[in-house]
């Protein structure tokens, strides 16, 4: 994988193509988040989720790419912001190995420290918990997806994702900064990862409030993927999504039944654990006992500037 160099994302002389957006990358009547703004430090994600579904609409997804301007465009964007939601990525992940050495996203998080937004933060990887020193003084929220506690099927599913051990010692390092720490067990795949009870266990003995959940939306190509990497598993589901199921949004689902009752069983567990539980796109907005993404947790904005993202 070819990066571009440092000095070609850290000039900030040309500000013209902007980064914040409206939060919407689905476009899909089953998405219930609150309103919020949207922003990707990085362009495409070197995770490799054999489920990604961004790999779908966005060229070259795991060919990872900086944006040069980056931290000019922010700078000039959300200094206008007055105490909105952004989320920080919704298409990508802001912690991709390279982040270690560049340190982007470390340098975006002390531009929006001097802003007025509050920060949804959304990653499936441990070198979040380097930033702690500086998300404690943001009003933020942290969402980490952990779709097993296994780091064997994690090497499957998820191949150059951290290790699901790794990314539960950063919830702890999170936590232990009081910084709110949403788990996004996510998706879930039946006959793979549907009997997440010792994981939710663990969740709630570290300190998590929320879970967010959703099932696996099938797309042409994270099929492709399954079915090249587990091929068994792929004929079991293919009568589930295939014949029964049904199509959203340019998505096949699991057939509702299964649906509600996958999702029924995360919020049994989560709520016997004494955690508040949200559904994402599912439809099933009777299930949330909070708000759907766990911006509940997030403590209120600092005193906001006049002026608003045009």
């Amino acid at each position: 994988m070819v990066f571009l160099p440092y000095t070609a994302i850290s000039r900030d002389s040309e500000c013209s193509v902007p980064l914040i957006s409206r939060f919407d990358p689905w476009r899909s009547g089953l998405c219930t988040c609150p309103s919020k703004l949207s922003f990707n430090p990085y362009t495409g994600c070197d995770h490799q989720c054999l489920y990604c579904y961004a790999t779908s609409y966005i060229p070259n997804h795991r060919t990872l790419r900086t944006k040069e301007s980056l931290l000019c465009t922010l700078r000039r964007e959300v200094m206008r912001l007055n105490g909105e939601i952004l989320a920080m990525s919704s298409s990508s992940d802001p912690y991709p190995t390279v982040e270690s050495e560049l340190g982007l996203t470390r340098q975006c998080l002390k531009i929006i420290k001097e802003s007025s937004c509050r920060l949804q933060v959304f990653t499936k990887s441990d070198i979040v918990a380097r930033d702690a020193d500086l998300l404690e003084e943001i009003p933020c929220t942290v969402a980490l997806t952990i779709t097993t506690d296994n780091d064997q099927l994690s090497a499957i599913i998820e191949p150059k994702a951290p290790p699901p051990s790794k990314r539960l010692k950063a919830i702890e390092t999170l936590i232990s900064h009081d910084v709110p720490v949403i788990v996004r067990v996510d998706p879930i795949i039946p006959t793979v990862n549907d009997n997440p009870a010792k994981l939710i266990c663990t969740l709630a003995a570290l300190g998590v409030k929320h879970i967010t959940s959703s099932t696996y939306k099938v797309k042409a190509d994270n099929w492709m993927r399954l079915t090249q990497t587990l091929p068994e598993t792929a004929e079991k589901l293919r009568p589930l999504y295939f014949e029964q199921g049904e199509i959203s949004a340019g998505s096949r689902l699991l057939p509702r039944e299964l649906r509600l009752k996958l999702l029924k069983n995360m919020r049994y567990l989560t709520e016997a654990n004494c955690m508040r539980f949200g559904v994402c796109r599912e439809g099933f907005s009777e299930l949330n006992s909070a708000q759907c993404d766990g911006s509940w947790l997030m403590p209120k904005a600092k005193e906001a500037s006049q002026c608003r993202l045009a």
